[in-house]
C-alpha cells in the first residue's frame, strides 16, 4: 500500500513540473527577443536555424513564440 502512496505522489509531482515548463516556455529574454526578431530577418520562418543560435531552446518554442508575438490575422 505504501508503494501505491509513493507512486502518486511522484505522479503529481511530474505533473506540476510539466504545467510550469510549459508556462515558462513563452518567456524569453530581451536578448533572446531582439536575436529572434533579427535571425526571422535573415531566415525567415527557419525555425531550427532561429533555435540553433539560442541555447536551450526548441525550434518549436520559438515558433510558438514567434506567432503568439508576432502572427498576423489574414
Amino acid at each position: 500500500m505504501a508503494d501505491l502512496d509513493h507512486s502518486s505522489e511522484d505522479n503529481s509531482s511530474v505533473d506540476s513540473r510539466e504545467e510550469s515548463s510549459q508556462d515558462t516556455k513563452l518567456e524569453f529574454s530581451e536578448d533572446e527577443e531582439v536575436l529572434v526578431i533579427l535571425m526571422y530577418n535573415l531566415v525567415g520562418e527557419r525555425w531550427s536555424l532561429i533555435a540553433g543560435r539560442i541555447p536551450g531552446r526548441t525550434a518549436e518554442e520559438i515558433e510558438k513564440y514567434w506567432t503568439s508575438r508576432y502572427s498576423t490575422s489574414e
